[in-house]
């Protein structure tokens, strides 16, 4: 069994699913076997702070995966989110020598793009290509083949913080388990949720998740932005403690249970119960509620439409919004981003290259960890590298073990 394994390692829970790879079409097909989740400790915005827990909770999550896949796995594809996130553009230019663009030209642009000086506490994730240039000649998906003398490509370069990458591989390896590849998560969600037709015609993929909120901006099929914002569920959290003077855990009740992100739409003359500090009973106005979480909501998408406007007027979206994560939710979340984007919305979940027991990824909050694995299915299929088989899974997390044991 050629096993493939995602794993996103949230601030409020870390999600597994393993996958088997198939095949027998052009487009890799990942088989699931087996998801696990379980509550997150030892992260905090996205960034492990105590080594043990996020170790322990990293391998429930795993275990629990691999107890309803019938198999054990040896190597995670594991993702990496946060506002220490950097994306920006670099431009690569070389000759040409011969009559016609070979690959080996397009590796040396490359290269040369990539050559960047990057901060000793900084790593690179991710080079991805945007558009090639021949001669002058714009707007070339794949030079190859080409006539030319001058090839120039324009990368976006994906940089993180070197100490919270690292944090997280050692978390990862403590719990038994080897990191094939760390990738940022909302290239994973964009590559579970995303349709090929909805990255050509424009479309903006939000992942809200606890600690922070992934974007990223498709257009003409190609990755155009990637951002991290620290703005999430907790965020929404905290204004609802200052705002309704109550404490975390009944803040936390009130946004899952009552919360919502569309003030109009919820009927004015519902009330909810709210502890007081001297003992007698206290309601609120659920669209209260609603109105302090949709202020920070429509802040949020604001600074979206801002972005995308301001860096990338070239880009329609054409397919809207596809919104992720947790905070997919919540109530009233894609009329909010419908009204403030000017552009159709809806709640995305995995399902795009996937078969076997989908319903169990299914759901907006499963997205990161759906494309982790499919993107590890990418990778396999075009290189033959990176996955687990349960006999070699098996004994390496028995050595791991007993490593940490002695």
């Amino acid at each position: 069994m050629r096993l493939i394994t995602g794993l996103d390692i949230g601030s409020a829970h870390t999600r597994a699913v393993i996958g088997e790879f198939v095949d027998d079409m052009s487009r890799p097909e990942l088989r699931v076997l087996g998801v696990g989740c379980a509550p997150t400790s030892g992260v905090r915005k996205d960034a492990v702070v105590d080594l043990e827990e996020a170790t322990a909770c990293i391998r429930s999550a795993l275990e629990e995966a691999e107890i309803m896949a019938g198999a054990g796995v040896d190597r995670v594809y594991v993702g990496i989110s946060g506002d220490h996130m950097d994306a920006h553009r670099s431009v690569g230019v070389v000759a040409v020598a011969t009559a016609e663009i070979v690959r080996r030209d397009v590796d040396r642009v490359h290269e040369v793009a990539r050559a960047l000086p990057l901060a000793d506490d900084r790593e690179l994730l991710h080079a991805i290509p945007q558009d090639y240039v021949v001669d002058q000649q714009r707007g070339i998906a794949d030079p190859v083949g080409m006539s030319g003398t001058r090839l120039e490509t324009d990368l976006c370069l994906v940089t993180a913080s070197s100490a919270v990458v690292e944090n997280i591989t050692r978390a990862v390896e403590k719990a038994g388990y080897r990191v094939q590849d760390r990738i940022l998560e909302p290239l994973a969600s964009a590559r579970a949720v995303l349709h090929e037709d909805e990255k050509e015609l424009g479309v903006a993929m939000v992942d809200l998740g606890d600690a922070s909120t992934g974007f990223a901006l498709c257009f003409e099929g190609k990755i155009r932005d990637l951002r991290v914002l620290p703005l999430g569920g907790a965020t929404l959290t905290g204004d609802l403690i200052r705002g309704l003077s109550i404490p975390f855990a009944e803040a936390k009740r009130v946004k899952e249970v009552h919360g919502a992100a569309f003030g109009k739409a919820v009927d004015p003359a519902e009330r909810i119960d709210l502890p007081s500090a001297n003992g007698s009973p206290r309601t609120v106005a659920r669209r209260h509620v609603a109105e302090i979480m949709e202020e920070r909501l429509d802040n949020l998408f604001l600074h979206l439409r801002q972005r995308i406007h301001g860096l990338h007027p070239e880009v329609r979206l054409g397919a809207g919004i596809v919104i992720v994560g947790k905070g997919a939710t919540i109530p009233g979340i894609t009329d909010l981003a419908r009204k403030q984007l000017a552009a159709p919305a809806r709640v995305g979940t995995a399902q795009e290259g996937l078969s076997g027991l989908v319903d169990a990824v299914a759901k907006p909050d499963f997205a990161a960890a759906a494309g982790l694995a499919l993107l590890g299915a990418d990778y396999f299929m075009e290189t033959g590298e990176g996955a687990s088989t349960a006999a070699s899974g098996i004994a390496t997390r028995a050595a791991a073990w007993l490593k940490e044991f002695f």
